[in-house]
């Protein structure tokens, strides 16, 4: 059981940066994949970013690749979304969610349907 808590949304300028942090629960953390995905109103929830429990291999959506970064500290059971040079297309409902691993790639976990638990969502809204 995994409890999933966003935080650091907000309202920012194109071309600039905000860090989301999404807080666990639970002792086992690291067995889990966890990833980000966001939903604009009206639209299909997609994947951002996911990373394995070890951290040592991520995937990300071609939209936000070479400016989003996710990471994770196991020891404080804890990921990161670092996102630079903000889009006004990026403005949205950003999910934390976590997926218990298997041994498929982490290419799998591209999907919604893939993940068992879910936070409640923080706001990122870009101006242009």
């Amino acid at each position: 059981q995994v409890q999933l808590v966003e935080s650091g949304g907000g309202l920012v300028q194109a071309g600039g940066s905000l860090r989301l942090t999404c807080a666990a629960s639970g002792r086992t953390f690291s067995s889990y994949v966890m990833a980000w995905f966001r939903q604009a109103p009206g639209k299909e929830r997609d994947i951002v970013a996911a990373i394995s429990g070890s951290g040592g291999r991520t995937t990300y959506a071609d939209s936000v690749k070479g400016r989003f970064t996710i990471s994770r500290d196991n020891a404080k059971n804890t990921v990161y979304l670092q996102m630079n040079s903000l889009k006004p297309e990026d403005t949205a409902a950003y999910y934390c969610a976590a997926a218990r691993t298997d041994y498929s790639s982490i290419a799998y976990y591209t999907e919604a349907r893939r993940y068992n638990y879910w936070g409640q969502g923080t706001q990122v809204t870009v101006s242009s």
